[in-house]
């Protein structure tokens, strides 16, 4: 079973009422950074969750473009944003 990097966040609620949360990955080998905006209220676990869900699809997607494959399932998604450290 692969272990799953330590993920901290820092959140910001904005004037729209939504929340800019900057998060940390916390991983010996790629350390990354990025942004990810969320509408309303939610749970920290839920955050969390969905920072992983997302950076796994887009691993996927580089993935399937690194064979030629047109099937990729990543869009341009501006509300989540990811950058190597």
């Amino acid at each position: 079973m692969e272990k799953s990097p330590k993920i901290r966040i820092v959140s910001k609620l904005l004037a729209s009422g939504n929340h800019q949360v900057k998060f940390f990955v916390e991983d010996e080998v790629h350390p990354r950074y990025g942004y990810l905006l969320v509408q309303g209220d939610r749970a920290v676990s839920d955050v969390i969750d969905e920072i992983r869900e997302r950076m796994e699809l887009m691993e996927r997607s580089n993935i399937d473009l690194n064979r030629f494959s047109f099937k990729s399932q990543w869009r341009d998604d501006h509300n989540f944003y990811l950058y190597s450290a």
